[in-house]
């Protein structure tokens, strides 16, 4: 069935997506057809997505893209700019998982797990950010964690990532309000994306982990109770709406516990050493 009615072309806003083809990103891709909106989804693989690009009669344009190619994201979001005119949402959601402890991760691991979860969407930034600045609108949403304000074990990389891309948004955000641009970092709870099987690359174990990886292996195990991708869906395109939407946003109730917790406790233990921070001026 071909599903092609909805707002005119005028006032259908454009989509931009990185890491479309599954989990969250296929999830907002869906949201924002069934909302009549136009959509321009990315992958390395954009296979999956063949059947809705068959069932909504033009309204996705899916085409294979690594971000972590400089050159070929900005090719990319021009194309993209130029196949419906104007961009509207931008969603850096493309990532991977480095699974592992750091004292484990190889040069060349940690270098392929950044381009990918930091300088890719920053490229996708700086393609995108000129031609919203031109049109005079825009939002660009950055698709982070809501690990991203600390590490934890096995997963640094990813934090350090994620945490890398907060900093970056945080700045960039006052870069562009100016030009009617604006910037959120959403902050999902554990969704279930596929990101711990399809996206992992996994350290070699070294053996004086082996504790710890079995008390998180107890930690982590049993029956997964992560929520659909699609639950996450109505949260976006409620914020996309917002004439003034906040910079940072908590999805599902979780990640906000989680958030509203490691906050807490930041300033409880700031407050517990605030006679030493003194101490230095």
């Amino acid at each position: 069935m071909v599903h092609s009615a909805g707002p005119t072309a005028a006032a259908q806003r454009v989509w931009f997506i990185t890491g479309a083809s599954r989990g969250l990103g296929r999830a907002f891709a869906e949201a924002a057809l069934a909302a009549g909106e136009r959509v321009i989804g990315t992958a390395r693989d954009v296979a999956p997505l063949e059947d809705l690009v068959a069932r909504y009669d033009g309204r996705l344009i899916a085409f294979p893209l690594d971000v972590t190619d400089r050159a070929a994201v900005m090719a990319g979001v021009r194309r993209a700019y130029d196949t419906f005119g104007r961009l509207d949402i931008v969603v850096n959601n493309a990532g991977q998982l480095l699974y592992g402890m750091l004292e484990e991760v190889t040069e060349a691991q940690a270098r392929a797990h950044m381009d990918t979860n930091f300088f890719g969407a920053l490229w996708v930034c700086q393609a995108a950010v000129p031609l919203l600045r031109e049109q005079g609108s825009g939002h660009i949403i950055q698709v982070g964690t809501v690990g991203a304000g600390g590490g934890f074990s096995c997963v640094g990389m990813y934090g350090a990532g994620k945490a890398a891309v907060d900093a970056i948004s945080e700045a960039l955000a006052m870069e562009v309000e100016s030009f009617g641009i604006k910037v959120t970092k959403l902050q999902p709870t554990s969704y279930d994306t596929g990101l711990f099987t399809t996206g992992t690359t996994a350290t070699e174990a070294d053996p004086a982990y082996a504790g710890l990886r079995a008390r998180l292996a107890e930690l982590w195990g049993g029956e997964s109770s992560d929520p659909h991708p699609s639950q996450a869906a109505p949260v976006l395109m409620e914020l996309v709406d917002l004439p003034d939407p906040p910079r940072r946003l908590a999805v599902g109730g979780y990640s906000y516990d989680l958030s509203r917790d490691a906050d807490q406790a930041r300033t409880a233990e700031a407050e517990r050493w605030e006679h030493l921070s003194r101490k230095g001026g």
